[in-house]
């Protein structure tokens, strides 16, 4: 087969497989658009940080100028684009509108994710400086980015928040949906194959590490078999819950009480109440008890 032939093969299945075009439709968000956003957040989060050269204090009033001109620009013109991709009328104004109501959390943004970087400085004896957090830590990148695409997500614009997580997700391997709500001082260690819902939320003070899933444990069905949309379908973690490796917590009515461990691959489909521990023993399932005055006293070991 020629390159002609391909052609025509590939025009035909343009005709004939419709559902995956996006033909005469509305432009679409670029993905390196949505990527250079990631980077230029960041850059405002985080000031002297990623840049290759040195940033005075002096020069800091022109950066924030051009770094916040640039994601305006940028940030209108690709929500702009997702709500006429969903039928938004006056897309031009209320982009403009959700662009400005975006920007505004910065300095709010700022605040917390400081809080982030503090409890991955406090929650890891192997960590040397704050620099190494922010600059090494995954950690850092994906849970800024969510926080931001969080939101978005609540400003009802479509398209813009899944494809900024996921540009933290390309570079982390933690997918974090932007609809989760995610309190206070959040740290995953290691920050690789964990998975967090949707509808999931997170406390103060919590702590997981990698591969862990806070998922649905099954979909409601509309009548033609599709799952509803905006049901809760994902865990709760109160403040200081820690969980470890590997475990999987499920569930919209599944609350993991305050002050609580999730031992490693532990399946959780229940809630535990408050100063709890849940681990496995032998072969059988995972066994809740409280937390000793011991257990307590000695929190947790990192590694």
């Amino acid at each position: 087969m020629n390159l002609e032939n391909i052609k025509r093969a590939l025009l035909a299945s343009y005709q004939n497989e419709g559902g995956i075009n996006h033909l005469e439709g509305s432009n679409l968000p670029a993905e390196e658009s949505i990527n250079q956003l990631a980077r230029d957040f960041m850059y405002v989060l985080f000031p002297g940080f990623f840049g290759e050269d040195a940033l005075e204090k002096k020069n800091v009033p022109a950066f924030v100028d051009r770094m916040l001109e640039s994601i305006e620009t940028r940030l209108t013109n690709d929500i702009r684009k997702s709500l006429v991709f969903a039928g938004i009328e006056d897309a031009e104004t209320r982009a403009k509108e959700k662009t400005m109501a975006l920007l505004e959390c910065l300095p709010e943004l700022r605040r917390v994710t400081q809080t982030d970087v503090v409890a991955a400085y406090e929650g890891d004896p192997a960590a040397r400086s704050v620099e190494e957090i922010i600059l090494a830590y995954p950690c850092v990148l994906v849970i800024s980015l969510q926080r931001i695409a969080h939101e978005l997500y609540l400003l009802n614009v479509p398209l813009l928040p899944r494809m900024l997580t996921e540009y933290g997700h390309e570079r982390t391997g933690t997918d974090i949906h932007p609809g989760a709500t995610i309190g206070t001082h959040f740290f995953i260690d290691h920050c690789t194959g964990v998975v967090i819902g949707e509808t999931a939320r997170i406390g103060n003070h919590v702590k997981i590490y990698q591969g862990v899933t806070l998922g649905a444990k099954s979909f409601e069905l509309d009548e033609k078999g599709h799952p509803v949309k905006g049901v809760k379908r994902h865990p709760e973690l109160r403040d200081n819950v820690i969980v470890y490796p590997g475990a999987t917590i499920l569930g919209g009515d599944t609350v993991i009480g305050e002050n609580s461990i999730v031992g490693s691959n532990v399946w959780l489909m229940q809630s535990m109440p408050a100063n709890s521990i849940a681990y496995y023993q032998g072969d059988a399932a995972s066994v809740i008890r409280p937390r000793s005055t011991k257990e307590q006293l000695l929190g947790e070991t990192g590694d």
